[in-house]
């Protein structure tokens, strides 16, 4: 019910602030800017988001079908399956969920987000095949989403890059801060939702999963740290390139070993590509086209000079409020977000501390409305119980994480 309201707010906010500027002011533009707004992005959702996305999403999920097929997904899950067996109780040891969804969060972590986003639809799916209420989100499918949208990431190679275009001194001095950002939004993630599901997270199997990933983290941090920003953009794309390259030929070789018929299972799967993607377009215009009304009737900004007035009057520093755009965008459009972060690094400056800011933001988290939209709108769950407000609570804690790693780092 979370999305039937912020779908209705967005429009009905955006219609009375455009009616209220036309009583008070004669000003009939930001009508105009709305509908445009509203039919422009709805061309985009089918156009730049869901039909790209068919070619990938049809690509991908043969490639899985295949893995499945010749047993290298039911490995994986039996790998996983102990500590995965604590977050997701719902969901069997060996159940192919499990592969698909550490599929889906490795290629989150290196980056791949073009491989990430088949791998995660995928294990939506088949964490539907376990749910007993179809239009429900079930537990381990919001534990699932939540974690998701946290948005995990190793080294935040599209920030650095685009530092590196605007002139930063040093355009990789933002990526300890925006894996530290995304590791704290992804425990804190896991820990709301560990709460509201009663799940007991202070166990042995769960503590040395979470120490393992923690340790590794670090030593990455450790070693990269230590590197130039050529040799990171280096190592970032060798890396997350090569694994993605290693995945296919292992799927497909260990197939060929197996004797499965690697075509014939490639093609079954892939049929399911543009059939999730024809799926999920209804969702994508829905949510996009309200969240680009509510952007074009300037609603949000002035929200922001809201929050700049209160966080003013209480006599703290105010420096991180010119940041705050990024921050609140984030939740509501990934692209958008971006714009915002690349115009606050025009005006103040890539190696100003608002400059550096916004970086952490956008590594911090991923959009957690478009995200709900795409996964849940895959499978047809209409009611997502507390998965909204999961999602935004760990997105508020990032962002408050996220503004004391930048006064820790950079002010």
């Amino acid at each position: 019910m979370a999305l039937n309201y912020i779908f209705v707010a967005f429009f009905v906010i955006a219609f009375l602030i455009a009616f209220l500027q036309f009583i008070f002011t004669g000003d009939v533009q930001t009508f105009k800017a709305i509908t445009e707004g509203m039919l422009k992005m709805a061309e985009t959702a089918v156009m730049d988001i869901a039909l790209p996305l068919t070619g990938v999403m049809t690509f991908f999920l043969g490639i899985l079908n295949v893995g499945e097929k010749a047993g290298i997904i039911h490995v994986i899950a039996r790998l996983i399956g102990p500590f995965f067996n604590k977050l997701f109780p719902e969901v069997p040891k060996d159940h192919p969920a499990n592969g698909q969804m550490i599929m889906n969060f490795s290629a989150n972590f290196l980056g791949l987000d073009n491989a990430a986003t088949p791998f995660g639809l995928k294990a939506m799916q088949s964490l539907q095949e376990l749910n007993p209420s179809k239009d429900t989100a079930s537990n381990a499918q919001i534990m699932f989403l939540v974690l998701h949208t946290s948005g995990l990431q190793i080294i935040p190679l599209s920030i650095i890059a685009q530092r590196a275009i605007l002139g930063a001194e040093s355009p990789s001095d933002v990526f300890i801060p925006c894996v530290v950002g995304t590791y704290v939004t992804t425990v804190v993630s896991m820990i709301i939702t560990a709460a509201w599901q009663k799940i007991n997270l202070f166990n042995r199997t769960v503590m040395l999963g979470l120490g393992s990933v923690t340790t590794m983290i670090a030593l990455i941090l450790w070693y990269l740290s230590g590197l130039p920003k050529e040799q990171i953009e280096t190592v970032s794309i060798l890396a997350g390139n090569s694994v993605l390259l290693f995945v296919v030929a292992a799927f497909l070789g260990w197939g060929m070993f197996k004797k499965v018929n690697v075509f014939e299972a490639f093609i079954e799967g892939a049929k399911g590509g543009f059939t999730t993607s024809v799926t999920i377009i209804p969702y994508l215009v829905g949510l996009l086209v309200a969240i680009s009304a509510f952007r074009s009737c300037g609603a949000m900004d002035y929200v922001i000079d809201g929050l700049k007035w209160m966080f003013a009057s209480t006599g703290m520093n105010t420096d991180f409020t010119d940041a705050l755009p990024v921050a609140l965008m984030k939740p509501l459009s990934g692209s958008g977000a971006r714009a915002l972060m690349i115009d606050a690094m025009k005006e103040f400056g890539p190696d100003s501390f608002v400059g550096r800011l916004v970086c952490i933001f956008q590594g911090s988290a991923d959009t957690t409305l478009y995200i709900v939209a795409l996964y849940f709108g895959s499978v047809g769950i209409k009611n997502t119980r507390y998965a909204i407000v999961a999602g935004l609570i760990a997105d508020l804690i990032g962002v408050v994480a996220g503004i004391w790693l930048g006064y820790l780092f950079f002010h």
